[in-house]
């Protein structure tokens, strides 16, 4: 299963030429996981670090920048699992406008205790809420 999700973009997301900047690229991909953990797995960023006492920190970003997008587009950006380790997964986030893709990232987080500030083992709901979105 994929989680999708439209996103236009905006003024604040491009620079002087027009086409959405790259850093606001990782913003949007960061904005994709937060809509995934609320929309997709039904916990809040708020209620899993202020709650739960967990978060979901990068490892690891790579990206892949295919064809320029620019102010007014529709993306549509797609989020699956691609691996799903013991404290770890890769999420696979790719954006399109129409049949166009855009661009494309691999990240990697990991589920930490907030408390601690160390990994926490992928286990029972979470393995399970994770699991639904493997590719």
């Amino acid at each position: 299963m994929k989680f999708t999700k439209k996103k236009v973009v905006r003024f604040s997301h491009c620079d002087p030429a027009g086409i959405v900047f790259y850093p606001r690229y990782a913003e949007l991909c960061n904005e994709m996981v937060e809509d995934w953990f609320s929309e997709g797995l039904g916990v809040s960023f708020h209620h899993l670090q202020e709650r739960l006492r967990l978060s979901v920190p990068a490892v690891r970003l790579e990206c892949e920048f295919i064809s320029p997008s620019t102010y007014g587009d529709v993306l549509e950006f797609s989020l699956e699992v691609q691996e799903l380790g013991k404290s770890s997964m890769t999420l696979a986030i790719t954006a399109r406008c129409g049949e166009q893709e855009r661009v494309r990232f691999f990240l990697k987080i990991v589920l930490i205790s907030l408390d601690s500030m160390r990994s926490v083992a992928i286990e029972g709901e979470w393995r399970d809420k994770f699991s639904a979105f493997l590719a």
